[in-house]
């Protein structure tokens, strides 16, 4: 069940990594991540109803929540913002360390790290490094590589608390409570000043990608969700290999072509992940 789950997993943030990369440049990032967390609150909405309020939501679970939101929000925002000027081959594979940075914030919280991982997240951190500064035979339309994989480093690190206060109330918490605060944070902050300004761009060719990256990414987190109550270690080993999926995709969708300094790079990147996530 783990194997599949994560798999599915892998698919379902492979899917909304590729619609996302060419939301992006068609709206623009606030838009983007606008659209497609209205899409996950009409879907988590009617579960919420259905569940009523968890008895387990206390006020230091409330505060997790909140952090966890706004890990996730400021995490994608950051993540839209890199895929607007880099490739998803590169974007990509840097965003999937947020499991690993995780795993870093629960050691500095106290949690022992062995010297294994501490090898391992330096191994991670020289991938994202080789990735920044490696040439690109052939750039894409306003692709700025350095400061798309800086982006996308920060966006990793935000990920990563994100997910840290989550994992804190992921055994008390429904997952439609967990996703709430990211989308209802949307609304209140960026969707409805969009729509007031008149700033809110929507066009049809962007309508589809804007479905398929909000249904993705709550399947994508029902499913991760599903196999790690079976193994979190398989579940999350074949979840990152969403980073390779979706720069093979790519390549294979949009023609985005990596360097062979890039490809070494991404495969250091997910080999560290992976690795990392067994040992852990």
């Amino acid at each position: 069940m783990s194997i599949v789950f994560g798999l599915l997993t892998a698919m379902f943030f492979a899917a909304g990594t590729l619609a996302s990369s060419r939301l992006v440049r068609m709206i623009g990032p606030l838009s983007a991540i606008s659209g497609m967390m209205l899409v996950g609150l009409v879907i988590i909405t009617p579960m919420i109803f259905i569940s009523g309020v968890p008895e387990k939501l206390n006020a230091t679970n409330a505060i997790w929540l909140i952090v966890g939101g706004l890990g996730n929000l400021c995490g994608l925002l950051l993540a839209y913002t890199a895929l607007r000027i880099g490739k998803v081959g590169v974007v990509a594979p840097i965003l999937c360390t947020e499991g690993a940075i995780a795993a870093t914030i629960s050691g500095l919280a106290g949690e022992s790290i062995a010297p294994i991982v501490i090898f391992l997240l330096l191994v991670i951190v020289g991938g994202v490094v080789l990735t920044a500064i490696a040439p690109d035979p052939v750039p894409i339309e306003n692709e700025q590589p350095l400061k798309a994989a800086l982006i996308a480093t920060t966006g990793a690190v935000i990920f990563g608390i994100g997910l840290f206060a989550t994992g804190n109330i992921s055994g008390e918490l429904p997952l439609e409570w967990i996703l709430l605060p990211a989308r209802i944070v949307t609304l209140i902050c960026i969707a409805i000043p969009l729509l007031v300004l008149r700033k809110f761009r929507m066009t049809r060719p962007a309508a589809p990608l804007i479905l398929l990256a909000g249904v993705a990414e709550i399947f994508g987190y029902a499913a991760y969700t599903t196999g790690a109550a079976k193994s979190v270690a398989i579940t999350a080993v074949l979840a990152s290999l969403f980073a390779p999926i979706s720069a093979v995709a790519a390549y294979l969708l949009f023609r985005e072509r990596l360097g062979r300094q890039q490809v070494v790079a991404v495969v250091i990147i997910v080999t560290g992940v992976v690795t990392l996530t067994l040992v852990s």
